[in-house]
């Protein structure tokens, strides 16, 4: 029996650090504040002519040379994404001609903080069914670009990084292979879908005009913030629980667990809940911050050539994010 495994991963981070004593400049806040409150020293801050398919093309590439594969070789590639090159085309065909991947069908996904377990359940799904057999899949967010540090005040314009991570799912004919993508799950209420959101720039308003620049319109807003934390960790609780059990396993059978990386109080009070040791939680928030879609890819990036995973390693993906979406995947090495 085939299954479906990851084979390679990359990830990149733009050069240009934005930290909490930058923001001391830019917004009313301070350092310690920040870390109190969200965990986060400092993040990247994509450069001027660096677009999202730019940040997720070195990302892929590095995920394409650890899986021994040419541009040419990929079926699929997926870019999930709040933050494309512009409205059309999808940031995912840029991507596709950037990387001259000449084979491949590519489409965007959006799915806020979810979005790239959402874009691996999707590729998942193409590939199971045999339609294709491999899929590039990339979680990119230039955010810095969607804040406005003299409007929206501190406890927004701190959270968000910009960086881009990717991975490669392929069929595999043996049953067995390391990496090995066990079950993937996602879900939404959209009751609470817009406490987190972009007001401006859909069909619901007027294009963006001076005075919808002028009041922030076009940014991150978080409608209410406790809400949302609380209703993430209950979130991501329930995401963990639905992998180990939809594959009769426990959490004590768990090596790893990579969750979106958008405030390290959401991450402790998750290991409370669950009763486990942060030394299980992967954390890499204090460096790059809330990268949306990019956190959980970047993080599984650097686990695996940082040597936190290892052969025989039950590893757990799980999300929540804007429209209160979330996901989990459970994968195998």
């Amino acid at each position: 029996m085939s299954s479906i495994k990851i084979v390679g991963t990359g990830s990149y981070l733009p050069e240009k650090v934005l930290s909490n004593y930058d923001l001391e400049e830019m917004v009313d806040t301070t350092d310690e504040w920040i870390i109190k409150r969200t965990g986060i020293r400092e993040r990247r801050m994509a450069a001027p002519d660096e677009a999202a398919s730019d940040i997720s093309l070195i990302a892929s590439n590095r995920a394409l040379e650890m899986a021994g594969m040419k541009p040419e070789d990929l079926d699929m590639v997926i870019l999930c994404t709040l933050t494309p090159d512009m409205a059309c085309p999808s940031g995912a065909n840029f991507l596709e001609k950037k990387l001259k991947a000449t084979n491949a069908v590519s489409f965007d996904v959006t799915a806020a903080c979810s979005g790239f377990i959402f874009g691996l359940t999707v590729a998942y799904q193409f590939l199971m069914n045999g339609v294709y057999r491999n899929a590039l899949i990339v979680g990119a967010e230039i955010l810095t670009r969607m804040v406005d540090y003299t409007y929206r005040g501190r406890g927004a314009a701190v959270l968000w990084g910009d960086g881009a991570g990717a991975a490669i799912i392929a069929v595999d004919d043996d049953s067995n292979a390391p990496g090995r993508v066990l079950s993937v799950h996602i879900d939404s209420d959209a009751r609470d879908g817009d406490k987190i959101l972009v007001p401006s720039g859909g069909s619901i308003t007027t294009p963006i005009t001076e005075e919808s620049a002028r009041e922030g319109r076009h940014c991150i807003y978080l409608k209410d913030a406790n809400r949302s934390l609380k209703a993430a960790v209950e979130k991501f609780c329930l995401g963990i629980n639905l992998a180990v059990e939809h594959n009769n396993i426990t959490l004590d059978d768990v090596s790893l667990i990579i969750p979106h990386q958008a405030n390290i109080r959401i991450v402790q009070a998750m290991a409370k809940r669950l009763k486990l040791p942060m030394e299980k939680i992967f954390v890499n928030i204090e460096k790059y911050g809330n990268m949306s879609s990019a956190t959980v890819p970047v993080g599984l990036d650097e686990a695996l050539r940082g040597g936190s995973i290892k052969a025989g390693d039950y590893v757990i993906l799980v999300a929540f994010g804007g429209g209160y979406v979330w996901a989990s995947a459970l994968v195998k090495w």
